[in-house]
């Protein structure tokens, strides 16, 4: 049976959006193939005609998840006070147990600079976020403040998830942001 070139496109679609989720929340190593186009209703062999690798999709994933937190942001950013709405925002309950939904730096960078495999499209994600919290901070120092604020950011939410005790997750999420907050009002 022969799909339509709007199926397949579909199809590709909803590969890259699941494995985009499954990434994000589960890290690339940890996400194989044959179960993502599983749960896809979709046979591990039918990868191949929509991707070359799996290295191939972990970019498109990455530059899909950007697509969504470029719109979150934008939202954020256009608030009165940008930096805080920013900040509030990373540090959310919410982003810290939806990682699948949210930031991909916490977890896809890590695992791609362990794996020697820098992507540039961490940098573009990257960069992006840099950019709209220096126009916020603006002054001379906010090209290093801007780096100070994502290391902070980043670091915070990847350590918040990774602690089996909640009380500890919680104040990682509420110090940094504290913090944050008091030194760029």
């Amino acid at each position: 049976m022969r799909y339509s070139q709007d199926h397949k496109a579909q199809t590709h679609q909803r590969i890259i959006k699941e494995a985009s989720a499954r990434f994000r929340r589960d890290g690339i190593g940890a996400t194989g193939l044959q179960p993502l186009m599983k749960a896809l209703g979709l046979t591990h062999g039918g990868f191949y005609s929509h991707f070359s690798s799996k290295d191939e999709l972990v970019e498109k994933a990455l530059q899909a998840a950007s697509d969504e937190l470029d719109e979150h942001c934008a939202m954020l950013f256009a608030q009165e006070k940008p930096l805080e709405a920013f900040i509030d925002s990373y540090l959310s309950e919410w982003h810290q147990t939806s990682p699948h939904q949210g930031c991909p730096l916490p977890t896809m960078s890590s695992e791609l600079g362990l794996r020697g495999q820098p992507s540039p499209t961490t940098d573009i994600v990257l960069n992006s976020r840099l950019e709209q919290v220096q126009e916020a901070l603006g002054g001379e120092r906010a090209d290093d403040e801007s780096i100070v604020i994502m290391s902070t950011l980043v670091g915070a939410l990847l350590l918040s998830r990774s602690v089996e005790n909640t009380e500890l997750a919680q104040r990682i999420l509420d110090v940094a942001r504290d913090y944050l907050k008091a030194s760029h009002p």
